[in-house]
């Protein structure tokens, strides 16, 4: 099968979409991917391809071709011309491309306006695309300040609904999103197909050898949504804990705010460690005793899941969380750690304190989180599901 993946974001951007990629490659597809020219989350382009160098790549069997893109730097305006410049050239671009492909994936993060150029190669050639919805449009302008019923949102929320339903098929990371598509642009074509963890994380690369210290580790993106702070807050609360350790890594926009924060607060507890190589981070992970998963107090944020939860799952991490909405009930449910309210500094200090006075549930959290992964978001499942999906004619 010749598959046409859309995606902004790709190698050696760290999202999930490269390795699913590759692994349609060992499935025994032909996969060519349309992406952008990486910056994310840095906001300026990475060394080595500026000034139109290694646009056309073949990385692990995958044809790799980069689009023109403005890099997203700081403030709203830089960040529109990102989105654009990338739908507009990559629009161009596939619009030169033969009937040579089977089918369009798109794998849609923010924004919506990425899944253009699939529609577009859809249309010309009546193919089938499947869309793999991780960011909610045009609610995820909601998290970044716009006003629900603006102009702004209302534009979007025609341009979301158009873009939505050219899709033959909405695959969906969070069983509320379905909720979500049925209610706002009346679609039922929705499959629930949660995230999975690269195969690099395990219970055994990634298991800490004991020792004096507590390490808890968060490990992702560093922007307005994850609300990073709220780790800090806490760590400022437990200050009295000499033994314990507080690990940030990753990179985005909010990362020296969060710097700000931890300094002034005179916190030598916390950790910066940076943005890593998604091949080191088995590494990291044995570093730590349980892994953090924050978010933004936020309607629509409540109903995502972010895929660091199954990565920390995979790894066989007891989890501590400040979110609310889908992963507080996943977490909840796995029955790997502990779960206060998002934002709520205070309720993570406390979980904090719980997790290091009972020692003997520790080894519960971590079996659970293996096992409840295995059965809800493992590897072999998401493939056996995305190739029926892309094969099938419904």
């Amino acid at each position: 099968m010749k598959i046409l993946v859309i995606c902004q974001h790709y190698y050696p951007e760290q999202f999930r979409i490269t390795d699913i990629c590759e692994e349609l490659i060992k499935c025994g597809n032909s996969v060519t991917v349309v992406t952008g020219i990486p910056n994310y989350p840095i906001g300026k382009i990475y060394d080595g391809y500026k000034y139109g160098k290694k646009r056309d790549e073949v990385i692990n069997g995958v044809n790799v071709h980069r689009c023109f893109t403005i890099g997203r730097r700081s403030g709203v305006i830089y960040r529109f011309l990102n989105y654009y410049s990338y739908s507009f050239s990559s629009t161009k671009y596939v619009s030169g491309l033969s009937n040579d492909f089977d089918v369009v994936f798109v794998n849609q993060l923010s924004p919506v306006i990425m899944a253009t150029a699939g529609v577009r190669y859809k249309k010309k050639y009546s193919k089938k695309l499947v869309l793999y919805c991780l960011d909610l449009w045009p609610e995820s302008l909601v998290v970044g300040g716009i006003k629900r019923g603006s102009i702004l949102y209302k534009l979007f929320h025609r341009i979301s609904e158009k873009l939505y339903k050219q899709a033959d098929k909405i695959l969906i990371s969070s069983k509320s999103f379905s909720t979500y598509f049925k209610k706002e642009f009346n679609l039922e074509n929705t499959e629930y197909l949660p995230q999975y963890a690269e195969s690099i994380f395990t219970p055994e690369l990634c298991k800490k050898e004991p020792d004096d210290y507590i390490d808890l580790m968060f490990a992702g993106n560093i922007g307005t949504a994850q609300r990073v702070d709220t780790i800090i807050k806490a760590a400022n609360l437990t200050k009295e804990i000499k033994n314990l350790r507080w690990h940030i890594v990753g990179d985005g926009s909010e990362l020296d705010s969060v710097k700000k924060l931890t300094d002034e607060y005179r916190l030598n507890s916390v950790i910066f460690h940076g943005r890593q190589p998604v091949e080191k981070m088995s590494k990291f992970y044995s570093m730590a005793d349980a892994m953090l998963v924050t978010m933004q107090k936020n309607n629509v944020l409540s109903m995502t899941l972010p895929g660091k939860v199954q990565t920390y799952m995979a790894a066989g991490k007891p989890i501590i969380g400040a979110i609310n909405g889908e992963a507080a009930i996943v977490l909840k449910n796995a029955m790997c750690g502990l779960c206060g309210e998002a934002e709520n500094a205070e309720d993570l200090a406390n979980n904090v304190k719980e997790f290091i006075k009972n020692i003997s549930e520790r080894e519960h959290y971590s079996a659970n989180s293996v096992s409840f992964y295995d059965k809800e978001f493992s590897k072999q499942n998401f493939f056996n599901s995305i190739e029926l999906q892309l094969i099938s004619k419904n």
